[in-house]
């Protein structure tokens, strides 16, 4: 199972974690996995790309991947983050949760 964990301060998203798999096919064939990593690539990758915020990316073989944006969240990084709960939020309707779960975490202090 995939389990996807926001955290927000001050109710706005400023990072997140992923890991896990779905298991909902065989190994080259799961598209649960495959949509994940896609919105979660092209978000990273988007924030990277298109923003100046500062940010730390972990990711590991296993299907972790911790992102961090440091410091003042810019307009763009807010709605791309927004984006990316909106399409874990749609899988999560398709597939149920046996294959992702979606959490979210308000933390006091990053």
């Amino acid at each position: 199972m995939i389990k996807a964990i926001f955290y927000s301060k001050n109710e706005q998203y400023f990072g997140f974690k992923i890991s896990g798999h779905a298991e909902y096919g065989c190994c080259g064939k799961d598209v649960v996995c495959a949509g994940v990593s896609a919105l979660v690539i092209n978000t990273v990758n988007s924030i990277e790309e298109f923003t100046s915020d500062s940010v730390v990316t972990e990711e590991c073989e296993d299907g972790l991947v911790r992102f961090k944006i440091i410091g003042e969240v810019s307009s763009e990084s807010k709605l791309l983050l927004k984006a990316l709960r909106l399409g874990l939020c749609s899988i999560y309707e398709e597939y149920g949760d046996k294959y992702i779960q979606i959490f979210f975490r308000e933390v006091s202090h990053v």
